[in-house]
């Protein structure tokens, strides 16, 4: 069997590879890459794969069995390299694509699961035998903004007391190499999201308790918040999604309680004072 992983030198499909690595051959393994470069460490075979740049594609999945398509960064885009990925898979004869989805990407009022379902259309209509991870929010999200917290005195947001069942990156990166390296996945789709749900609240708690300092969750008005981090230099565009993504998330859109992710990893999915243990380590 070869494994070929899309966007191999992210955060997400590096972990992958990583821990692919632990239990398939090296060479059994192929990172896909825009720049082929930036994966030399990854210490696998490395081919170039640019979504946007169909021509090239099938001959890069050439002898993949199967293929990890993680989704695109790229927001607005994403459709279309998308559907050039799949049409590259299909002419080169793929046996299994996963793809990684957004939670509850069929109902889903967040603005980013649009392209994630035309993308699982494409894919129920492509022919070929296909595996849908339906990942939720990464607590990697919110813990990006810890050192911004620990500055100014404040964990904010706009997601209220929204149910946020967050995982961490490394249980979605497990819970890929499990359909990945396993058997009986094809035609399933898994909603996954931690065990337990938190609120930021809560973690503004858990990070105050573990660094000795008082760090209260500030719940802002979705365009003060949105003001905030575009004065933080963050882009108008991606400013004005995060704003209104945890204003889903006030609204129930990333919780989920079926403990699926726990089910197809073996194990827990790590708790809260363990992912705020990591983040600021």
């Amino acid at each position: 069997m070869t494994i070929a992983i899309t966007g191999a030198t992210g955060q997400l499909g590096s972990l992958i590879i990583e821990r692919l690595k632990g239990q398939l051959s090296h060479d059994r393994i192929i990172a896909l890459a825009r720049n082929p470069d930036k994966a030399a460490g990854l210490g696998v075979p490395v081919r170039s794969f640019d979504y946007a740049r169909p021509e090239g594609l099938a001959q890069a999945l050439e002898g993949v069995e199967t293929l990890l398509l993680i989704s695109s960064s790229e927001i607005g885009q994403r459709e279309e390299q998308h559907r050039n990925v799949i049409a590259a898979a299909r002419q080169a004869g793929v046996a299994h694509l996963v793809y990684t989805s957004i939670l509850h990407a069929d109902r889903s009022p967040i603005s980013l699961a649009q392209e994630h379902r035309a993308t699982e259309a494409a894919l129920a209509a492509s022919g070929l035998a296909v595996t849908v991870l339906r990942n939720g929010w990464y607590f990697e999200n919110y813990a990006a903004s810890f050192p911004a917290a620990l500055a100014n005195g404040a964990f904010i947001g706009s997601a209220g007391d929204g149910q946020l069942s967050l995982a961490t990156r490394a249980d979605y990166a497990d819970a890929a190499v499990a359909v990945l390296t396993g058997s009986g996945h094809a035609g399933r789709t898994y909603e996954l999201a931690g065990d337990t749900a938190v609120t930021l609240t809560e973690v503004a708690a858990e990070l105050s308790r573990q660094t000795g300092r008082a760090i209260p969750y500030v719940n802002l008005p979705q365009a003060e918040f949105a003001g905030i981090l575009k004065g933080a230099g963050i882009p108008e565009l991606f400013a004005e999604g995060l704003a209104s993504w945890d204003v889903d998330a006030a609204h129930g859109a990333l919780f989920d309680d079926g403990r699926a992710l726990s089910a197809l990893i073996g194990r827990p999915t790590t708790p809260l004072d363990q992912a705020v243990r990591a983040a600021l380590s």
